[in-house]
C-alpha cells in the first residue's frame, strides 16, 4: 500500500473486508447489534438482519462473535449456498461437534445431541447465516426446520438470517409463511446518517494510528455523504483512492478537489 508509510499507518484504514476492529457503532448498527443481542440471549429462535450491499452487516456478524461470551457456541457460515445435508455439515464443523457418519440423519442427531447438552449446562447456541437472499425456497425451508429444535421452554438454537433486501421480499412466498411467522426479532440496517460520516472516517483513521496531520476536511467529508450516501462500504472505496491521491500530491489535508478527482476515478458520479 503505497501511501502506509507517507501517513504513518499500522494498516489499511479503509480495506473493505469485515474486520471487527474496524466495527463503527453508528445509531443503525448500534440498535442492529442490540437486537442481535437480544434475540440471542432471550432464546427467540429466528432473528432476521437485513441491510443493502455494503452497509456492514458482515462486519456486524464479525463483531458479534467477538463479543460474545464463552456460553454461547457460535458458528458462521459466509457462503450459505449449500445443500441441506452440506448445511448440516457446516453447522457440525464449526460447532466443532464430533460426529463419525457424514449422512443426514446422524448429523442432525449428533446437533440435536450437542443443542441438550449445551442447555443442560446452561450454554446457549448461535448459528449466523450470511447472504441468505441467495437461498431458494427448499433452503430456507431446511433452516425453519432446524428451528424445531426446542424444549418446552426454550429454543436450543438461535438462527440468525442475513441477507440484503431481496430476502425480505422472498420472505413474503406463500411457501415461506411459516418461516417468516417465526421470526421473532428483525432489523433492516441503514447507511450513516450525515453527521456520522465524519465520525466513522476519523474512527478508522484512528484505529488504524494515522497520523495526527493527516485530516479529511469538513467539506470533503460532506461531499463524501454525497457520492456515498453514508455506505460504509462506498466511503471506505472513496477515502483510500483519496488517500492514495494526498500521497500522490504530498498532502495531509484532503480537500473536495481531492474528493471529487477520486470519485471520478473510482467511478462514483453524482
Amino acid at each position: 500500500m503505497m501511501y502506509k508509510q507517507f501517513y504513518s499507518l499500522k494498516e489499511n484504514p479503509f480495506n473493505i473486508t469485515s474486520d471487527p476492529s474496524f466495527f463503527f457503532a453508528s445509531a443503525h448498527h448500534q440498535e442492529a447489534f442490540s437486537h442481535l443481542q437480544y434475540g440471542i440471549a432471550s432464546r427467540k429462535g429466528i432473528i432476521l438482519i437485513t441491510g443493502e450491499i455494503g452497509t456492514g452487516k458482515t462486519t456486524l456478524c464479525r463483531t458479534l462473535l467477538d463479543r460474545l461470551d464463552d456460553k454461547i457456541k457460535t458458528a458462521l457460515i459466509l457462503n450459505p449456498s449449500f445443500s441441506d445435508l452440506q448445511l448440516l455439515q457446516m453447522i457440525v464443523r464449526d460447532l466443532g461437534i464430533h460426529c463419525p457418519k457424514d449422512n443426514k440423519l446422524d448429523l442432525a442427531h449428533a446437533i440435536t445431541k450437542f443443542l441438550i447438552e449445551q442447555s443442560s449446562k446452561g450454554n446457549n447456541v448461535a448459528v449466523i447465516l450470511d447472504e441468505c437472499q441467495n437461498l431458494d425456497v427448499y433452503q430456507l425451508e431446511q433452516i425453519r426446520l432446524l428451528s424445531n429444535l426446542e424444549t418446552e421452554k426454550e429454543k436450543l438454537l438461535q438462527i440468525i438470517l442475513v441477507g440484503q433486501p431481496e430476502l425480505l421480499e422472498k420472505l413474503k412466498d406463500p411457501a415461506l409463511r411459516q418461516l417468516n411467522q417465526r421470526v421473532a426479532v428483525r432489523y433492516h440496517i441503514l447507511p450513516l446518517d450525515k453527521n456520522e460520516v465524519a465520525g466513522y472516517i476519523n474512527h478508522r483513521l484512528k484505529t488504524a494510528q494515522a497520523d495526527p496531520k493527516l485530516e479529511f476536511a469538513p467539506d470533503a467529508v460532506d461531499m463524501i455523504y454525497s457520492y456515498s450516501g453514508g455506505t460504509p462500504r462506498l466511503i471506505n472505496i472513496l477515502c483510500d483512492r483519496a488517500l492514495l491521491s494526498g500521497f500522490v500530491n504530498n498532502t495531509f489535508t484532503i480537500t473536495t478537489d481531492v474528493i471529487r478527482n477520486s470519485a471520478r476515478e473510482v467511478l462514483l458520479t453524482l
